[in-house]
């Protein structure tokens, strides 16, 4: 007697799709943000009709990899404080932390202006840039960082560099962890050479370790 042959769930593969249609089209608009919604069903591996069921059109779609990242973002975050930690290894954390999700960053500060708009894109980067400023400023306070610009200000450019660190590796021309992208924040930060490579080895292990427990 022949056995009935097993079935995958519609909800799962309903859900498998998007999975794979959000991942694809984050890969592909990080390479070319003018890609159709057509070429990222192909890519995807889905027929048109598929990727529409999932997103009506561009903004939802764009809406849906809005709301993926705010929640990266809110996971990298969410990590204890360690107790009387210096504001340089909790800047060398941040950064590594920030780094796991660089490539959600990158996008949405890529796709800003022209789609999902800059209010809206701000408002999913507020709580890591107010954690990089609150870090920045007791580091100044507490003589750890220079005091040549704003917490704030200081801020923007670091976040400025380590997203230009992201779209290196993303050509190729870079190859990082993000070990390497927290040592030069250290320095740019006013950290000497030296100590920032040292915290950044002390604090590393355990930040990769967490990451592979996520």
């Amino acid at each position: 007697m022949t056995k009935p042959v097993a079935r995958v769930p519609q909800r799962s593969n309903a859900r498998s799709n998007r999975e794979r249609i959000l991942a694809t089209a984050r890969r592909e608009l990080g390479r070319n943000p003018d890609i159709t919604l057509e070429e990222i069903a192909r890519a995807s591996g889905v027929v048109r009709r598929t990727l529409f069921g999932h997103f009506p059109g561009r903004e939802a779609l764009l809406e849906a990899l809005a709301e993926e990242a705010a929640e990266a973002l809110r996971g990298a975050l969410s990590a204890d404080p360690v107790p009387a930690e210096s504001a340089d290894r909790s800047f060398a954390r941040f950064v590594l932390s920030m780094w796991t999700v660089g490539d959600r960053y990158r996008l949405l500060l890529a796709l800003a202006r022209r789609d999902l708009g800059q209010e809206r894109v701000t408002e999913v980067l507020a709580p890591a840039r107010r954690a990089a400023t609150a870090i920045l400023d007791r580091g100044q306070r507490d003589g750890v960082f220079h005091t040549q610009l704003p917490p704030a200000v200081l801020s923007a450019g670091l976040e400025g560099m380590t997203v230009a660190l992201l779209e290196e590796v993303n050509s190729g021309e870079l190859e990082d962890d993000g070990t390497r992208a927290a040592v030069a924040a250290l320095i740019a930060a006013g950290v000497p050479e030296k100590q920032a490579r040292v915290v950044v080895d002390e604090v590393a292990p355990a930040q990769a370790t967490r990451a592979a427990e996520d």
